[in-house]
């Protein structure tokens, strides 16, 4: 081990802790990495192949949770293993300004000064957002550190910063100058209490049970009238026109006269459009274009007039007539009261509904016609379909590639303006003297029309999703043709949650081809949600939240990663358990003892010089077995790597350290380490090293901290573990060491079986003969193996190609090759005392057999009890006579 320690090394390598410590390595270690430049592409240099990922931008608002945690730890899992892999991996962080959350969160702090937005006015309230933001916006991206992720730091960015300002206005003109923008009035998700409208992505569908109102449309100049039904009474007082199936023969008669808006009494058509279902209601429809979207688009194409009954704080406008200013609620019992005293309600009945509600707060969404700005999406969504079906871009997992094509399949028109001011602005200015209109990349000082300085720009913000649709190029310098816009564009990969496959994830597909002319990345990866054990989505109410950052605190950043990352399946939620985490710091545990044991036994001499070169010739079976598993361990972990099955990946890496390494290498290692044969011990060391080196190279991308503190220990010709390469193969499969170490393996546990079924203890030698038949010598050159890891007793132990009889009062086991094991019980336990205790045992669930059997046989209990409990009495029954059966077959040892 060299005496020069890398500069800031946190980590003395002359020096290894007798155990590991979470808290004692991580933010040194974080802080190393980081000031080492080792989270920078250009440490590949400069013909290194690119790998790029844009992360996800969460909420400058945000607060760590589960969603962030996962995603944080697949990315950085990707990024450290193409690092690993020689590749120029570039992880550009950065935050989204989230114009809703945060706006309201400055909202309630102006509150609880005694002031609000609206006093305080836009130029002042931006000034406090921003100072909120810089206070508190940096909290995310330490916690997002705290994980362990490697981004460039250096190139972070947010969507609010000058460069992606401007991105912004850019992309907004050129769209607007093609004609893809456009302002007019269409039906959007109003939030009343967050004034604006909400794009789809913020409400949130919810069954609740609500009521199907039953009432009279009386046709105009008769007594007679048509039966409508509706779930929402407050929106009658909009209807234009009550509309029909053509083909229904109970309403055909009716189509072209007209009705009466109930207490209104405003005259309305009767209209027929086949979009109407004749099963449902009473399979009449009443029209609102302008407060429902079918109803609109129905209104759109019989040019029906759009009446606005609600104000935009949902009370009732004076379209409303007695109603107005009324709460939409108390408006929709005050109607309904009224409906009835006049005769012109039918029936109530209960109705199971969706009620779209606000993410934020929870209140009950309108659709309200409003003027807005909107994209025309059809020609963008055909080329992102295209780049989807034609293979440039693939979704893993692939099913949800089927979900992106209906969605784009059935866009409507983006509303793309929000009724905010924490945003980007849209640029776009009215001449107050001539009425003239500007888009413009730069305010204009004046009306090109008129030459007026007296301008006014619109006062709506964009949606934040307009800005995180042009997060892949406008990170790296967009619209400037930069040197890093050059190198790292397109990006490799994108990695999100599946539920903003089609708000976000379409959007970046359907920008980055209109504006760059390539996708911005080849491969949608699409993780699920983190759900808590049972398997029930965590909330604050349910109580059932699992903080990371608690986490960590308690099992480290390593544990909680590794339980993520195997436990998850791309686009499938995730079910985390505290008793996981717990058994993957153990895991941590387990990797540091195994490397402290190494460390401890290299021995001065040791030289790690030419490892590459090794002179290897000595090998033994262990060591041919262990080298050959880890070669096809590193064949398995790359093709899975690349497959971006990471789940399985880390599950065999872990079976393979914990149970092959650790448990079976490491033991037979102690036997030639304690020997006297200098050679031997001079093969194992390197072996050790070798195997554990490689191992911990692969292990990193899941665990960085646990893995750079103890492979710092080890030899090694590279500064950090996060840049020493990937390791490749070096050899095909030896199955016949392969096979030979399985039958020696399968001894050593038999033996250990019978010991622990006989309650022998541990430290005690026992009496083994063993016939190896066709793998006598196999066993007898392994002998010292058999004896020290069973534990067996070496001046008793007897190994013989055949036996002619076999030895009595023994336990007797065939094994796969025909070998036959056979450990005598007096040298194993006291028989008398043995045999009485068996004796006891079998009583005692003969008695409880026969219980079983008589309840079984009881046609009143098997008739009258539960289903359940009757199978559960017959589970308990095979259970109790497999014991018996057992202790029956024991005895049979005794004579």
């Amino acid at each position: 081990m060299s005496d020069n320690l890398p500069r800031g090394l946190p980590i003395d390598p002359t020096n290894m802790a007798k155990a590991y410590d979470p808290a004692t390595f991580e933010k040194p270690i974080y802080q190393w990495w980081e000031a080492s430049g080792f989270f920078k592409p250009e440490i590949a240099g400069p013909t290194a192949k690119p790998f790029v990922i844009s992360i996800p931008p969460p909420n400058v608002t945000g607060e760590l949770h589960n969603g962030h945690a996962l995603f944080v730890t697949l990315e950085d899992l990707m990024i450290r293993y193409q690092r690993m892999r020689g590749r120029a991996a570039l992880w550009v962080p950065g935050t989204d300004h989230a114009g809703i959350a945060t706006q309201l969160q400055v909202e309630r702090l102006l509150i609880n000064q005694g002031t609000s937005r609206e006093e305080v006015g836009r130029e002042e309230f931006l000034r406090r957002t921003w100072e909120w933001k810089e206070k508190y916006g940096g909290h995310i991206v330490h916690q997002l550190r705290r994980l362990g992720a490697s981004c460039d730091w250096d190139r972070e960015r947010f969507t609010l910063d000058d460069g992606l300002s401007r991105a912004v206005r850019e992309a907004f003109v050129r769209l607007y100058e093609k004609g893809l923008i456009y302002r007019g009035e269409y039906l959007v998700n109003w939030s009343p209490g967050l004034q604006t409208a909400v794009s789809d992505l913020e409400v949130e569908y919810t069954e609740e049970e609500g009521k199907l109102y039953y009432f009279k449309y009386p046709i105009a100049g008769t007594d007679d009238f048509i039966a409508v039904a509706t779930t929402r009474p407050e929106t009658i007082l909009g209807d234009t026109a009550v509309a029909v199936h053509p083909d229904d023969e109970r309403y055909r008669h009716l189509i072209g006269k007209t009705c009466l808006v109930p207490i209104l009494n405003r005259t309305i058509p009767i209209i027929h459009d086949t979009y109407v279902d004749m099963e449902f209601g009473t399979g009449a429809l009443k029209i609102t274009p302008g407060h429902d979207p079918n109803d609109f688009m129905i209104g759109q194409r019989h040019g029906l007039q759009i009446i606005i009954v609600l104000n935009k704080d949902a009370t009732m406008s004076q379209h409303a007539g007695p109603y107005a200013g009324m709460d939409r609620f108390e408006c929709r019992q005050k109607l309904w009261a009224d409906m009835e005293a006049d005769g012109l309600t039918l029936k109530v009945k209960p109705h199971t509904m969706q009620v779209p509600r606000s993410q934020r707060g929870g209140e009950v969404i309108e659709p309200m016609v409003s003027t807005q700005w909107f994209v025309k999406m059809e020609s963008l969504a055909a080329a992102g379909l295209n780049a989807v079906r034609n293979g440039d871009i693939k979704i893993i997992p692939e099913r949800f590639a089927k979900i992106y094509y209906h969605w784009l399949e059935n866009i409507r028109d983006w509303c793309i303006s929000r009724q905010l001011w924490w945003g980007h602005r849209i640029p776009v200015w009215y001449c107050q003297d001539c009425n003239e209109m500007i888009v413009a990349r730069k305010d204009p000082a004046t009306c090109p029309r008129c030459g007026s300085s007296n301008l006014e720009q619109d006062p709506d913000v964009l949606d934040t999703w307009f800005s995180s649709g042009l997060w892949p190029f406008s990170t790296l310098g967009w619209p400037d043709d930069t040197p890093d816009l050059q190198r790292y564009y397109p990006t490799d990969v994108m990695e999100t949650a599946y539920d903003i496959l089609f708000f976000w994830v379409a959007r970046m597909i359907m920008l980055g081809l209109e504006f760059t002319g390539q996708p911005p990345f080849h491969t949608v990866y699409l993780h699920g949600l983190v759900r808590d054990e049972q398997g029930r989505k965590m909330s604050k109410t349910t109580g059932n939240v699992i903080d990371p950052l608690e986490v960590m605190e308690a099992y480290g950043t390593d544990a909680l990663r590794f339980t993520l990352l195997t436990g998850s399946t791309p686009g499938i939620d995730m079910n985390l358990s505290l008793e996981r985490v717990a058994g993957n710091r153990n895991f941590s545990n387990k990797i540091w003892n195994a490397t402290r044991f190494v460390v401890n036994n290299l021995g001065t001499a040791f030289d790690a010089s030419g490892a590459a070169t090794w002179n290897l010739s000595g090998l033994t079976l262990p060591d041919r077995w262990i080298l050959s598993r880890l070669n096809q361990l590193i064949r398995n972990a790359t093709r899975l790597m690349d497959d971006y099955n990471y789940g399985e990946a880390g599950r065999q890496l872990y079976d393979f350290f914990w149970s092959e390494f650790a448990d079976w290498y490491i033991e037979m290692a102690k036997i030639r380490l304690q020997g006297t044969d200098v050679r031997a011990q001079s093969t194992v060391r390197r072996v050790l090293v070798h195997v554990l080196d490689r191992t911990l190279r692969m292990l990193h991308p899941y665990i960085p901290f646990v893995t750079e503190a103890a492979w710092q220990h080890l030899p090694h010709e590279y500064e950090s573990l996060m840049i020493a390469p990937w390791p490749h193969p070096t050899q095909e499969v030896d199955e016949e060491a392969e096979a030979q170490m399985t039958l020696l393996m399968e001894v050593v546990r038999t033996i250990r079986n019978i010991r622990s079924e006989y309650n022998v203890e541990p430290g005690r030698r026992i009496i083994a003969h063993i016939v190896g038949d066709a793998h006598y010598d196999m066993l007898a050159n392994h002998q010292e193996i058999l004896v020290n890891l069973a534990r067996l007793d070496a001046d008793k132990f007897s190994l013989a190609t055949s036996i002619d009889e076999k030895p009595k009062q023994a336990v007797g086991q065939v094994i796969s090759g025909g070998i036959e094991i056979y450990l005598p019980l007096a040298g194993m336990i006291d028989l008398a005392a043995e045999k009485e205790r068996l004796e006891k045992e079998l009583a005692q669930l003969e008695k409880f057999v026969a219980a079983s059997r008589g309840k079984l046989n009881n046609e009143n209990f098997v008739n009258k009890a539960p289903a359940d409990v009757v199978q559960k009495e017959r589970d308990r029954l095979a259970d109790l006579e497999l014991q018996a059966d057992k202790i029956k077959k024991q005895m049979l040892n005794f004579g």
